[in-house]
């Protein structure tokens, strides 16, 4: 059974920053992309960030120039840094691979429990 487990939300001031990271575990054969997604109340869930096992990226418009996805390939393990957080970058955060089982090796997106991001104005 594989598990996407995040850490890193909670509560901080505008233009302050929070660090995001997500562990996948069990019995993975391969991930391709892993990345962060958040949902607002009362709006769609949305991509926030993304990388490929090669290290490219993929940002929204919205937090370009102040969040860094970073992944670690060893550990399975993908980051986010958040800096000059603004009050509209409140949300759920989720983190999802697209990733391998070893007992179907089929491709499949896997998402986090998601965790909480506010930020104070």
């Amino acid at each position: 059974q594989v598990q996407l487990v995040e850490s890193g939300g909670g509560l901080v001031q505008a233009g302050g920053s929070l660090r995001l990271s997500c562990a996948a575990s069990g019995s993975i054969f391969s991930i391709n992309a892993m990345g962060w997604y958040r949902q607002a109340p009362g709006k769609q869930r949305e991509l926030v960030a993304a990388i490929t096992s090669g290290g490219s990226t993929n940002y929204t418009d919205s937090v370009k120039g102040r969040f860094t996805v970073s992944r670690d390939n060893a550990k399975n393990t993908v980051y986010l840094q958040m800096n000059s957080l603004k009050p509209e970058d409140t949300a759920v955060y989720y983190c999802n691979a697209y990733l391998a089982e070893v007992a179907t090796m089929l491709m499949t997106d896997y998402w986090g429990q998601g965790t909480q991001v506010t930020v104070s104005s």
